[in-house]
């Protein structure tokens, strides 16, 4: 179940501008995902961030010059032809305009000329100079001949400006990494995952709710958007949302049907991640029920069952994933669910178990298909059980597309 960025061999080029710091938590990000970093600093960059920083965090010490490199007369040639691929944070408008133009006057232009591998450019500067034609036109260029440009954000800048030019979160520019490395397994794909506990209101301030964090659902998410899915998350919860998911913020179950219903007929997957209470009170109090008043009798009604209604009128060709939060009879309970309600997959996991399901930030689950055997998979972090999730998903769809079901 290793990631995209596992083994992968990602050449960082840092430029001059003062994003460079910025880098340090990127080529973190990339290690910890398992990628071995390549740094390269410009003469600039090193104004703003020390080599020895950046080479304490990388997998190579930092690479800096055309000239007196003691392993090989052709540094760039050797760097660009083995990488998987290039990334450029901060790029500045000099890097952008000596990329373009093919000016290769220092190792890392050397390097973006002598690869074939992709190239991630992730521009940062003041905003007149993101606005000037000239940038604009560079960009443009750039990404027609198939560079992939992550756009700056808008907010505060050097000098204490404010407007577009800020370099992208740390977080969006592994994301794309891993999206330019990932399979492209789901790509064309729209996939909609629920997360979270819904919440169904007993009076103004006081719900029925359950102890869903909602953090397995972003990660299915966040792992599809990853492998090309255009996502839309269905949320109960208040986590930061995934780069590049649509997230449709509800909180009763009713409201959750409403939103996944809206979308089921043009979605090719659908991912029921969240915990949807099963019962619901019939009348909610318009204000605060007071304690002075006793002890209110509240009459429950069920809930509608979302998984069952999406598995009666499932349209041809979409895969339905179901999960199953158990304490006991764990594997029996989440067959008959799977069958019950016409999955064509069940995540299925013991909440009892330590460090297994709710708020947690790993997960221990069985995969049950109609026509397989059970996959278990170990204590692992969602992130990697949400891609044996996707995993599942993408051979679902291959032998469903090849007749084999």
């Amino acid at each position: 179940m290793s990631g995209p960025l596992e083994g992968r061999r990602v050449v960082l080029g840092v430029t001059g501008g003062i994003a460079a710091y910025k880098a340090i938590d990127v080529c973190r990000r990339l290690v910890d995902a398992g990628a071995h970093v390549v740094p390269i600093m410009t003469e600039a960059a090193q104004h703003f961030v020390g080599t020895t920083t950046l080479g304490a965090l990388a997998s190579e010490p930092v690479q800096t010059e055309l000239w007196r490199n003691p392993t090989t007369p052709i540094p760039h040639t050797v760097v660009g032809q083995g990488a998987d691929l290039i990334l450029v944070a901060p790029a500045t408008a000099k890097l952008l305009s000596a990329y373009r133009t093919g000016f290769s006057h220092d190792l890392l232009t050397n390097t973006l000329l002598a690869t074939r591998a992709p190239v991630v450019v992730c521009p940062a500067m003041h905003t007149e100079m993101w606005e000037h034609p000239s940038v604009v036109d560079n960009v443009a260029v750039l990404r027609e001949r198939g560079v992939h440009v992550v756009d700056p954000e808008s907010g505060r800048l050097a000098g204490g400006d404010v407007g577009a030019g800020r370099l992208a979160d740390p977080s969006v520019i592994v994301a794309e990494v891993e999206r330019v490395l990932g399979p492209g397994d789901l790509d064309g794909t729209t996939v909609v995952v629920t997360a979270g506990g819904t919440r169904e209101p007993i009076d103004a301030v006081r719900v029925i709710a359950n102890r869903s964090s909602g953090k397995q659902g972003y990660a299915v998410a966040a792992e599809a958007a990853a492998r090309g899915a255009h996502v839309v998350l269905v949320s109960t919860v208040e986590l930061a949302a995934p780069v590049g998911v649509e997230v449709v913020a509800v909180e009763t179950a009713e409201e959750m049907r409403d939103a996944v219903t809206q979308r089921r007929a043009t979605s090719d997957v659908v991912v029921m991640a969240a915990a949807v209470a099963d019962f619901r009170p019939v009348a909610a109090a318009g204000g605060k029920i007071k304690k002075d008043d006793g002890v209110p009798e509240i009459v429950l009604e069920a809930t509608p069952d979302i998984l069952r209604g999406l598995g009666e009128d499932k349209p041809d060709g979409q895969v339905l994933v179901g999960f199953a939060a158990e304490t006991d009879d764990l594997r029996a309970n989440a067959l008959a669910k799977l069958t019950r309600k016409n999955l064509d997959l069940i995540v299925a996991n013991d909440v009892g178990a330590p460090h297994v399901g709710f708020s947690h930030d790993t997960n221990a689950v069985t995969l049950l298909r109609p026509d397989a055997d059970p996959v278990e998979i170990d204590l692992a972090s969602k992130r990697e059980i949400a891609r044996a999730v996707i995993n599942t998903i993408v051979e679902i769809r291959a032998a469903s597309r090849t007749g084999e079901l």
